[in-house]
């Protein structure tokens, strides 16, 4: 069966690994959980083992869903006597997603009516209701207009272990704890005999949950026991018993080996004693040493090696304060230098404030807080010998930095004429090294330079040791020539893998950095998606369309982060509006408008498909930009594809231009072919893509293709 687990956004591949190790055949990672597959022991045993996941959905039915009437009816026509007993509690979770039914609330209701009257039908007793802790736990997903009816195997929050009797403010759950833990390595440094250590560590979560994994207690053994999570007829009760007996033995044996390496400490005496509190309950107080200590004052463990856990304050409740964060950054650099550091930090700001170099960044959610975990390795770098001589270059490695030598000469008058500080530096000048490098410089802050280098797909031919060998010369050549450190150089690799080559895992850093194009501060992130929030290619384009738009209304479509229209309103737009389906877009352009000054009413974000706000739109814009994707599929909106919609999409921008203005349409698909006919019926169309392409981008002039249409 293919079942579904979810957890906290940014543990997915953790989640992924954990389920493989467990033996599941297939496990995938998916936004917010895990698409994996096995027999329903094998979910019994995550409902028992997994440290990392939420919940545990075993599918029963899925149909399709397109209103509210069809739901109850698809449930009701399920066979619920197979599935509950009338004596049993039950309760209903929710997750919607579309058009067809917006209320969560409301579709858990119509889920509940619809088991009710199934079961009455049949001339049993109606069951009751337990929110909190019902005997059967049933869940709802509708997403594009189909409905998934589950069993939660293990009947609530699996991050609940049973043993938290006591906290502080802001309690980490504690599958995250585990999460922060793994990043440590620590059951590895346990093992070896290494030591835990937690500066600040409130109520005790990341101590506890580090004693009890390394004890190889299983997490559902203190939330559950012998007794099965849910009581749906289906659960396989003499496999849990079996489970559990092992896990029994596994826990003996660990409890006896368990080491006393762990150490915590914090400022506030309440603090420690919910901890100890808390230890007492879970079994592991005499493997914990708790102390009331203000950071800055850290015990040294006697421990050699070791590895440093924290979830420093950051949120509403706990103010986030820089200078701590820089208190927590000097003490562990004096106490504990060679040791390995994962920080749960607020934000990438607040993780650069500890003036720590992290060899890895993770973005996280702390609930709905977006949160920067690094991975420090060890947590005070020591100073590289030989700092400041060049690197010994391979032969290889020499002619790309060659290369990148010969055009930043080739492109330097250029540059300092223009004021542009983001370029593309290489495009597969050296066709055995196929990628591109685009330069960002950091505006403000340190002035960093940072590298983006994605990685062309090699052909079948090539080995994979060659790849990796190419690939890594030419990183080693961009470090050399812009004097970089490893991370401010952000790889978009490709792999091999079953459908073809492909872009593997990104960072999850949450790290954003300020640039600056046309006098408009934007902000973009290297690291966590393929693209970067600002497409370099464009610029020229955005730089005519900024200056043409001076006190004129300029509308945006498909705007991404908004870079078009930041820039237009910089230049002197009397007006913006900007048009895009993605929310996440719409609030990274409302950043960068605030970055610059730009607010109020007379600069619009529109969440909207394009093609229906266009044709159902009244007002009128004098600078249109049209820059459509060659194909978009979403649960908001109909499938979009270039080719087949240009005409319509074009027509109804058209509809919405003065009499005097000006639509500029671009789009980077290959093969698309303009219908000059259809557009010729209402608009004058030149193509101006040789005017949009900067000298940086002349080895690959096909990157797009530009029109300019006016009004016939």
């Amino acid at each position: 069966m293919n079942f579904f687990v979810s957890c906290a956004k940014g543990l997915e591949y953790l989640l992924a690994d954990e389920l493989l190790a467990m033996g599941l055949p297939r496990a995938t990672a998916t936004i917010s959980g895990v698409n994996a597959e096995g027999e329903l022991r094998d979910a019994q045993r995550v409902v028992l083992w997994s440290r990392l996941a939420s919940r545990v959905l075993w599918p029963l039915q899925e149909f399709d869903c397109p209103d509210e009437n069809s739901l109850y009816q698809g449930v009701a026509a399920m066979p619920w006597d197979q599935h509950i007993s009338p004596e049993l509690t039950l309760s209903v979770d929710a997750h919607v997603s579309g058009t067809a039914i917006t209320h969560a609330r409301f579709a858990a209701q119509r889920v509940k009516d619809g088991v009710v009257d199934s079961l009455r039908g049949q001339g049993m007793e109606r069951p009751s209701v337990n929110v909190e802790f019902p005997d059967v736990r049933i869940n709802l997903s509708l997403r594009k207009g189909r409905a998934t009816i589950s069993i939660d195997l293990g009947g609530g929050p699996m991050h609940r272990r049973g043993w938290r009797m006591a906290q502080n403010d802001a309690p980490l759950k504690e599958n995250l704890a585990a999460a922060v833990l793994l990043r440590a390595n620590w059951p590895k440094i346990h093992a070896e005999g290494g030591g835990l250590l937690d500066p600040m560590c409130g109520s005790g979560t990341l101590l506890i949950e580090g004693a009890l994994m390394a004890a190889d207690v299983a997490p559902g053994l203190q939330r559950h026991g012998s007794i099965p999570p849910s009581r749906w007829r289906g659960f396989d009760q003499a496999q849990w018993k079996e489970l559990t007996a092992e896990a029994r033995e596994r826990e003996q044996v660990g409890r006896a080996a368990l080491k006393q390496v762990i150490h915590g400490s914090d400022i506030d005496p309440q603090a420690i004693r919910a901890a100890k509190e808390n230890a007492e309950v879970a079994g592991v107080s005499e493997a914990i040493w708790f102390g009331v200590r203000d950071v800055a004052d850290v015990q040294v463990p006697p421990q050699e090696t070791g590895c440093v856990v924290c979830n420093p304050p950051y949120d509403e409740r706990l103010a986030a304060d820089t200078v701590l964060y820089r208190r927590i950054g000097d003490a562990l650099k004096r106490a504990v230098p060679t040791w390995r550091a994962s920080l749960l930090c607020g934000s990438a700001d607040l993780a650069f404030a500890t003036g720590l170099r992290a060899a890895k960044k993770y973005q996280m959610f702390n609930g709905a807080i977006e949160c920067a975990l690094i991975v420090c390795d060890p947590i005070a770098v020591p100073e590289r010998e030989n700092a400041g001589q060049p690197r010994e270059l391979s032969e290889g490695a020499q002619m790309v930095a060659n290369r990148l030598r010969k055009n930043l000469k080739k492109f330097k008058n250029w540059l300092t004429r223009e004021g542009i500080t983001c370029f593309r530096a290489y495009d597969a000048d050296l066709p055995e090294y196929a990628a591109a490098i685009d330069v960002y410089r950091e505006d403000g802050g340190k002035a960093r330079t940072f590298l983006h280098v994605q990685e062309y797909a090699a052909p079948a031919t090539i080995p994979d040791a060659d790849v990796r060998r190419r690939r890594n010369e030419l990183l080693a050549a961009a470090r050399e020539v812009f004097q970089v450190p490893a991370e401010q150089v952000a790889l978009k690799s490709r792999e091999r893998g079953k459908g073809g080559s492909k872009y593997g895992r990104f960072e999850q850093r949450g790290e954003f950095i300020l640039v600056r194009e046309n006098d408009a501060l934007l902000r973009v992130n290297l690291f966590d998606y393929l693209d970067t929030g600002l497409f370099l290619d464009h610029r020229p384009l955005r730089t005519h369309m900024a200056q043409e738009s001076r006190g004129k209304r300029f509308l945006n479509l498909f705007c991404y982060t908004g870079v078009a229209s930041v820039e237009a309103a910089v230049a002197g737009a009397s007006s913006t509006t900007s048009v895009d389906l993605s929310g996440t877009y719409l609030q990274w352009c409302a950043d960068n408008l605030a970055l610059n000054g730009k607010g109020g009413s007379q600069h619009t974000l529109v969440q909207a498909d394009a093609v229906t706000w266009l044709e159902a739109e009244k007002n009128r814009y004098d600078v249109i930009f049209c820059d459509p994707p060659t194909f978009s599929n979403s649960a908001r909106a109909e499938d979009f594809d270039i080719q087949r919609e240009h005409v319509r999409l074009l027509r109804a921008a058209m509809e919405r231009l003065t009499s005097d203005g000006v639509l500029y349409f671009s789009n980077n698909f290959r093969r698309f072919k303009l219908e000059e006919n259809a557009i010729a019926e209402f608009a004058n169309c030149r193509e101006i893509s040789a005017q949009t392409i900067g000298p940086d981008f002349e080895r690959n002039a096909r990157i797009h293709r530009a029109w300019e249409l006016r009004r016939v």
